[in-house]
């Protein structure tokens, strides 16, 4: 908090009066009201000057707080007399902010939500501000702007409650709280008739959280906006912008997205926990034949391999597992992302930036000239890439890529439908790995269930899976390590795909995934189904979720 870091400068100082002060300094500095007179020893211009130093930025003396360029715009005259604020217009055009006292995080933030603009700090005494508020408003002038704000703008009335109470700011800093702690994934802000609701993504599933109330929601999106450096006044189009967080010593990074609704503007916060860890490719769910078949292609010093399945189903882990386990300092490996979700050291990660023209393509034909041995392409999204990244697996160098497919075969009908040769695909696709994310029992409440008669007649799940009377399988119980959810992280259940020389001759123009399905089965391919049977048997999830992910197939 502003104001105790302030305390400690001055004590550094030797300028506070009493040293058991700080406590006492404290406890009114929660409430926003430190009499910082009866603190220290100094004068109000001898305090002006500390405070200056404190925030490394101009002193304005007497008579230099422009009148002429008061910005306060639809603020509360009596709010910045309150709070002994001026804010004013530089000789840039940019603004200022003349504060007589530390000023809290909220409290700016709330006033560049008001003004719409970025504001930085300067010093003045309280004196030197009331004065210029004076001169540039008058008193009658003031009064009258303050009896107009308080009849008939709830905005400014919000504005106070940000910066005196900061209930907004304190709400949604508690709901990204607790998404990192439950960990979540996205953090869901939507409005509907007359409420407000907050959901959280946790293991891949949707649930319902307490919600700030409904007159907090242009609150919360303003506050969102600015973090995320989007235009706070536009609430009629969908934007995108990033920010970044620190919780519990974490930093994490938020992709923020609104999109204006019947009721006001909703929002989605995707959370991408900076620094995590990659985790090791024997650690993600494969089997031991997927996992020969994997290790066995990234070996290999050119070709592309690729990892399917829809958004959210852990390709990149995939992607980032896979780089880990062949960064070695013989190879040097590139990657282009959107964005970068784990760093790798010793890999050259980049961040794709459309708004400059770095698309994938364009990172992709510049990798060409940096005589690279790998590289990984975040998404296959459009024909240039596709093609280009083709291109360079047929030119010694090894490509990771993802696609966006139900099943493994059908990675080849997408690209040949993108407009690659299948002549090509057949000489460069190594491997393609199919998945989806199952979410795995709690270790310390799963409960284990003897398969019965009466379980495979209820449920003709069991049947058709291969399930036999007398098996073991678990079920999920709920426990306070587990958020009484029964489950507690994901794992994947997948299908590999080798391109054998069988496999090779069968891919042409008009071949389907089907029949290269078929001919994947017949040399010993298990489908994503079949794996999450496996996973079943091996106590880690439930018949539930392996049709929950796999149904569709």
């Amino acid at each position: 908090m502003s104001q105790i870091a302030f305390f400690e400068h001055l004590s550094r100082k030797g300028v506070v009066r009493e040293a058991e002060a700080l406590e006492s300094a404290r406890g009114r500095d929660m409430a926003g009201e430190i009499d910082w007179a009866s603190l220290t020893r100094l004068t109000p211009s001898d305090f002006a000057d500390e405070l200056a130093d404190f925030y490394a930025c101009a002193r304005i003396k007497r008579g230099e707080l422009p009148a002429d360029d008061f910005a306060g715009g639809r603020l509360s005259r009596r709010f910045l007399k309150d709070e002994r604020l001026f804010p004013f217009a530089d000789d840039d055009g940019g603004l200022l902010l003349a504060v007589a006292a530390p000023v809290e995080e909220e409290t700016l933030l709330a006033i560049e939500t008001a003004l719409e603009r970025k504001a930085r700090i300067a010093v003045a005494t309280a004196d030197e501000i009331d004065a210029a508020l004076a001169a540039a408003c008058g008193q009658e002038q003031a009064a009258s702007a303050t009896e107009i704000a308080e009849a008939g703008s709830d905005d400014l009335d919000d504005l106070r409650d940000l910066a005196r109470g900061a209930p907004v700011v304190r709400a949604l800093d508690d709901l990204l709280r607790l998404a990192v702690e439950q960990r979540a994934t996205d953090l869901h802000i939507e409005p509907f008739a007359g409420t407000l609701q907050a959901r959280l993504r946790i293991d891949g599933l949707l649930k319902a959280t307490p919600a700030p109330p409904m007159s907090m929601a242009k609150g919360l999106l303003s506050r969102l906006k600015i973090m995320a450096g989007l235009n706070i006044t536009e609430r009629r189009l969908p934007q995108d912008g990033r920010a970044r967080i620190v919780v519990a010593g974490a930093e994490i990074d938020l992709r923020v997205a609104t999109m204006p609704t019947l009721y006001g503007e909703g929002a989605v916060i995707r959370l991408l926990r900076k620094g995590s860890g990659v985790v090791a490719l024997d650690q993600i769910g494969l089997s031991q034949r997927d996992g020969d078949i994997l290790k066995r292609n990234l070996q290999a010093p050119f070709g592309m391999i690729i990892v399917t399945g829809p958004t959210g189903s852990g390709k990149t882990t995939t992607l980032a597992a896979s780089l880990a386990e062949i960064n070695e300092p013989t190879r040097k490996i590139l990657t282009i992302e959107d964005p970068v979700e784990y760093q790798v050291p010793g890999v050259n990660q980049t961040q794709v930036h459309p708004g400059i023209g770095l698309t994938f393509a364009i990172a992709l034909r510049a990798f060409l000239r940096q005589d690279p041995d790998v590289i990984m392409v975040g998404e296959m999204r459009d024909a240039e890439t596709a093609h280009i990244g083709v291109h360079a697996a047929l030119t010694g160098h090894l490509v990771l890529t993802t696609l966006h497919t139900n099943t493994a075969a059908g990675a080849i009908t997408r690209l040949i439908d993108m407009g690659v040769e299948s002549f090509l695909l057949a000489s460069s696709v190594r491997a393609i790995i199919g998945q989806r994310l199952v979410r795995i029992l709690c270790p310390d409440c799963k409960q284990p269930h003897l398969l019965t008669a009466q379980d495979i007649a209820e449920d003709a799940r069991y049947a058709s899976l291969g399930f036999v009377e007398g098996e073991t399988l678990h079920r999920p119980k709920g426990c306070e390590w587990c958020n009484y959810t029964g489950f507690r992280g994901r794992r994947g259940v997948f299908e590999v795909i080798e391109a054998s020389p069988t496999l090779r001759a069968a891919i042409g123009p008009k071949t389907d995934a089907s029949e290269l399905e078929a001919v994947a089965r017949g040399e010993g391919m298990t489908s994503m189904a079949q794996d999450g049977v496996a996973k079943c048997r091996a106590g880690l999830t439930t018949i539930d979720e392996v049709f929950r992910v796999t149904m569709s197939m």
